[in-house]
């Protein structure tokens, strides 16, 4: 199993230590990436991702290792500390490069079969708009099985987290990789998924956009071809 963990924080805190320890947990080879030491550019709204290519995106080769990892990875890791009630500005930076990819675009359709976790911590609240944040970009990237886990544990520091907090958090995460590795290999996508798809692919058939109806045409995906029947 392949795991791609990305940081939405460069320190490693309390969102880092169950981001880390579930990718542990999870037996497999891990990569990481931390933002925004690994990609600190903010999208400049050119659209050429959109109606040209990802490639002449002005952040793409800084962006590619990242997207590379994703790719070849089994199960992704979005980690983000609460800020404001929200992920990290870095990680919605980095979220932002990847419009193209949404299933209105040009979605990628490895992602079909692969997991994601959406991991976030607070000394207090807003822990479910947070994952919401990165759950959104999974969804529509057209991962097949998304989870959530929040953590209010109530300090700024690692550190200072009570120990029964941290093996609460360990035993959660403990059962939350069990359920991903016994779903492993057999990932399919919601019915919800299959429905934004196929609502997406008569949109293609009509040619809303050149770039994007040239790509779903080319997979075959405007006729019998779905991205989960390989």
């Amino acid at each position: 199993m392949k795991i791609t963990v990305i940081h939405g924080q460069s320190h490693k805190g309390s969102t880092y230590h169950l981001a880390h320890s579930l990718a542990e947990k999870l037996g497999g080879e891990i990569t990481e990436f931390f933002l925004p030491k690994d990609f600190d550019r903010f999208c400049v709204g050119c659209t050429k991702c959109f109606v040209e290519s990802e490639t002449q995106c002005p952040h793409y080769e800084k962006l590619f290792p990242i997207t590379k990892s994703i790719d070849e990875s089994d199960v992704l890791i979005l980690a983000s500390p609460v800020y404001v009630y929200h992920a990290t500005g870095a990680m919605k930076a980095f979220l932002d490069h990847y419009g193209w990819r949404w299933l209105v675009h040009r979605p990628e359709e490895k992602m079909f079969s692969k997991q994601a976790v959406c991991i976030s911590t607070a000394a207090g609240a807003g822990m479910k708009s947070t994952n919401k944040d990165m759950a959104d970009s999974a969804f529509w990237w057209g991962i097949g099985k998304i989870y959530k886990f929040g953590a209010a544990v109530n300090e700024t520091s690692w550190e200072r987290v009570k120990d029964r907090k941290k093996q609460a958090y360990d035993k959660r995460l403990s059962l939350l990789a069990k359920k991903i590795t016994k779903k492993q290999g057999k990932v399919k996508p919601s019915l919800k998924t299959k429905a934004f798809f196929n609502a997406m692919r008569i949109m293609q058939k009509n040619g809303f956009n050149p770039a994007d109806a040239e790509y779903w045409k080319a997979k075959g995906w405007t006729e019998k071809k779905r991205p989960w029947k390989q």
